[in-house]
């Protein structure tokens, strides 16, 4: 659930993205599939849900597992094709879930099914679990009538093993590779769904983030995607580091599918008591908002590439043409003053949550701890270890329990920087309704010696707060997607969708990608 600019943010873009992106021969031209689109094809009786699984079958099989090789997808639900059958027959006896009746998703590695596939992080330590049930928010997808298509890989663990990980590697998974460019990261650590979703392997897309793993993969690989406020999605069911910032969220190709499967999602749970208390989800998209919308630019938190960050000036400027009111220059500290704090209630929190987690959802398995992870990666360092380490986890697992005063003291700052000092005073005191920036850098170059290389990140405001943020596509820098940051209040996932619909519709930046093969010459 961590993006791999939470833990080293400073660096500096690496040089070979101004190098052209030639294209592979893979890239068929095709019509990228939305759920609405497909949901009126079934309606009309041109598609079927069987037909539409099969064909998204046929693609991982020719994209993911052949041709570029992208390795988004860690395994495939056997029962897809009859889930899909038994849709399309509720459909003919005019029985419909939802808007979703039918429609293939993917969900990231991390989140609980009760059924023939695996529920593992990624990791090996796992790889022979299946969990008695689904996580909350798959019976709220089953329910509405999505078809699990299958389950991502991801930086192993949500990337909280490692300072030196590589983003989209797992000891179970391999490594995921970005569409746009291949020898280039999709970041993470929702990087198999970011990848997957924006090479249309599945309509829609399931992450999850704790800083920076919904926003930053899919600002990298050129798509829509929403982290929720804190309790917005139920965390029941997904495997954890932090419950203090831990969230699952849409990662799709359109604002309108985001807000389809945001919606599907979302309900209070009695597993989960932070989404009870959670005000009514209900809202509908309105591009219209953003006519006399005040938006706070926070500079603090640009790129430092030029070229990047001409790209969302051209942003601004467009927004501003819109109706947006913009506010220049938006007073939000940088992270920097609550950085430590943040990663050490990570820590905090992981030792605890994640032993909770693997006591509920895998009673009776040899790991039922931290401590067996530990043991079990330093037992098949080999398959496990064999580009970085986990002094993370050995860090968690040095400290104590959630009643030390340091954990407490480091809770407290994170709030206070975050949430009074942070993102609370910049809204409040310019009367603003979302600050935008960059969502990040631009894919870096795969590198498993030195680890990532990544540049700035405007993930951890709204992270540490709990606060929605949206991303949406804002263009590209030498054929390398780049992303616009839609920040606000809690509770306002509505308004930012809106916003961000609004200004997908005046730019139309999306396209599908070309599956470069290298962005470096020989």
């Amino acid at each position: 659930m961590l993006a791999p600019c939470m833990q080293r943010r400073h660096l500096l873009l690496s040089s070979a993205a101004a190098l052209a992106l030639p294209s592979l021969s893979h890239a068929a031209p095709r019509t990228e599939g939305t759920a609405a689109a497909q949901a009126q094809a079934m309606a009309a009786g041109r598609l079927t849900a069987e037909r539409l699984v099969q064909d998204y079958l046929s693609r991982i099989a020719a994209l993911d597992k052949a041709g570029p090789r992208l390795n988004s997808v860690i395994e495939l639900n056997p029962e897809a094709r009859a889930i899909a059958l038994a849709l399309d027959a509720e459909r003919r006896a005019g029985k419909l879930r939802g808007p979703l009746h039918g429609i293939p998703v993917l969900l990231k590695d991390n989140i609980a099914t009760g059924d023939r596939m695996h529920t593992t992080a990624g990791s090996l330590a796992l790889a022979d679990l299946r969990v008695a049930r689904d996580a909350h928010l798959v019976q709220r997808l089953r329910a509405a009538g999505a078809v699990i298509l299958g389950k991502t890989n991801l930086s192993e663990w949500a990337n909280m093993r490692s300072t030196r990980s590589v983003s989209g590697w797992s000891g179970r998974g391999g490594l995921t590779r970005n569409p746009y460019a291949l020898d280039r990261s999709c970041s993470g650590s929702s990087s198999g769904t970011g990848a997957a979703i924006a090479a249309d392997l599945a309509t829609l897309g399931v992450g999850t983030e704790t800083d920076g793993s919904i926003v930053s993969p899919a600002s990298i690989c050129g798509l829509v995607g929403l982290k929720p406020t804190l309790g917005r999605i139920s965390r029941d069911g997904v495997i954890p580091i932090a419950h203090s910032q831990d969230t699952a969220g849409p990662m799709t190709r359109t604002v309108a599918d985001a807000a389809l499967l945001y919606a599907a999602m979302c309900g209070p749970d009695a597993a989960d008591a932070v989404t009870q208390a959670a005000p009514d989800a209900a809202g509908q998209l309105d591009a219209g908002l953003i006519k006399g919308a005040r938006l706070g630019v926070a500079r603090n938190y640009f790129t430092g590439f030029d070229e990047a960050d001409a790209a969302i000036e051209l942003a601004i400027a467009k927004l501003r043409e819109l109706g947006a009111e913009i506010v220049d220059n938006a007073d939000l500290p940088a992270a920097t003053a609550y950085g430590d704090a943040e990663t050490l209630v990570l820590l905090y929190e992981l030792k605890e949550d994640l032993g909770q987690w693997l006591k509920t959802f895998a009673p009776g398995h040899r790991v039922q701890s931290l401590a067996d992870v530990i043991a079990f990666n330093a037992a098949h360092r080999s398959q496990e270890m064999p580009w970085f380490g986990q002094e993370l986890f050995e860090k968690a697992q040095a400290l104590g329990d959630l009643s030390t005063p340091a954990y407490r003291e480091a809770l407290a700052a994170c709030a206070k920087g975050a949430r009074e000092e942070g993102l609370d005073k910049a809204l409040k005191a310019q009367r603003l309704d979302a600050l935008i920036a960059p969502t990040g850098g631009l894919a870096w170059l795969i590198d498993p010696v030195a680890s990532d290389h990544y540049g700035a990140s405007f993930s951890t405001p709204a992270a540490v707060a709990g606060y929605p943020h949206l991303t949406v596509p804002a263009g590209f820098v030498r054929g390398l997607p780049l992303g616009l940051s839609f920040v606000g209040p809690a509770w306002s996932e509505w308004k930012l969708l809106s916003l961000g619909l609004a200004f997908e519709q005046a730019t139309k930046h999306r396209r599908a990608p070309a599956f470069a093969k290298r962005t470096v010459p020989l």
